[in-house]
């Protein structure tokens, strides 16, 4: 990494902006759109794909990769965009690694890399949908300029849609250690905290929920106010994603380490990312581990490791 490399607790990310394009009405629009560099492989002409017969319309087949097969999933279609004809020249696959799935995405255009705060992105606000544009799959927004809008997509969101991620049924409370406890997360996807939530009750953890960095920060001091200097004997443990809009996990993990009140309540940073270089900035913002989501078992094991550990 050079010198312009992003530093551990700077609230920044990059983003590989790309575009859709819609027609409606006879008019064409281009929608501005974004992907953590952090989940990106590499970006490629589209090649010869296979088609899978029985699989969601927006699956537009799989291919192989050096040796490992791609799902591709067409973005314009999975987004319900209607896109206008001969797009194809300047089509793209975005291939990414993310859950620790490799899938790749259909861009009508990749544009370039943008350094972007955390704290100039703002969480959706889009109701049911805009348009033909379901608000769901949108986790933040944020300016660019000549006061265009950078969408940033939740693609996580596909792994479910394809069935790639199954609900933690296999494991009850009796199998697993039980704890007592404050336990804070930190996720700006409803979906994610359910699950984290979902599996700390099961662990006997009372559960405190943030939205962002900046949200957990308040609830830290919500927590201080209710139980003073004796806090870190009542909050076990902190979750925390790493992608948020405001302030991200490793920016907040920062923060939380600099503060006398807090800096010994273990940190799990709990992510989609599933790249060693991102797992190596969990370690430098002061986390006890980094896991990667919805795996279930290594998400078990490694809280109770943490946990017994700051109890020592």
């Amino acid at each position: 990494m050079d010198d312009n490399s992003l530093k551990v607790g700077s609230n920044e990310m990059e983003l590989v902006d790309f575009r859709i394009l819609k027609e409606e009405n006879g008019e064409i629009y281009e929608g501005i759109y974004g992907i953590n560099v952090s989940k990106v492989r590499e970006i490629i002409r589209i090649p010869k794909l296979t088609e899978l017969p029985g699989t969601p319309d927006f699956i537009e087949g799989i291919f192989d990769l050096r040796s490992v097969v791609i799902p591709v999933v067409n973005l314009a279609k999975w987004m319900g965009i209607t896109a206008p004809e001969g797009i194809e020249e300047k089509s793209r696959i975005i291939i990414t690694e993310f859950n620790n799935v490799l899938i790749g995405f259909v861009v009508h255009e990749a544009k370039r890399i943008r350094r972007i705060n955390w704290s100039d992105i703002e969480p959706s606000t889009f109701g049911g949908g805009s348009g033909s544009l379901d608000g769901s799959k949108i986790t933040g927004v944020t300016m660019i300029e000549n006061d265009n809008v950078l969408l940033i997509l939740d693609l996580e969101s596909v792994v479910q849609d394809l069935g790639l991620y199954e609900p933690d049924t296999e494991y009850t409370p009796a199998d697993l250690e039980s704890f007592e406890g404050i336990a804070l997360i930190l996720d700006d996807s409803s979906t994610a905290r359910k699950i984290v939530k979902e599996a700390l009750l099961k662990m006997g953890f009372h559960v405190v929920e943030a939205t962002d960095g900046e949200d957990g920060l308040e609830k830290l001091e919500s927590l201080y106010e209710a139980y003073g200097d004796d806090v870190a004997n009542h909050l076990k443990l902190i979750i925390s994603d790493v992608e948020m809009p405001k302030m991200d996990g490793f920016h907040f993990a920062a923060n939380v380490k600099e503060d006398g009140r807090f800096n010994t309540i273990p940190i799990i940073f709990n992510s989609s990312i599933s790249d060693s270089f991102s797992e190596g900035r969990g370690k430098k913002a002061g986390g006890e581990a980094y896991l990667v989501k919805f795996e279930a078992s290594s998400f078990y094991d490694e809280v109770a490791r943490v946990v017994r550990a700051h109890m020592k």
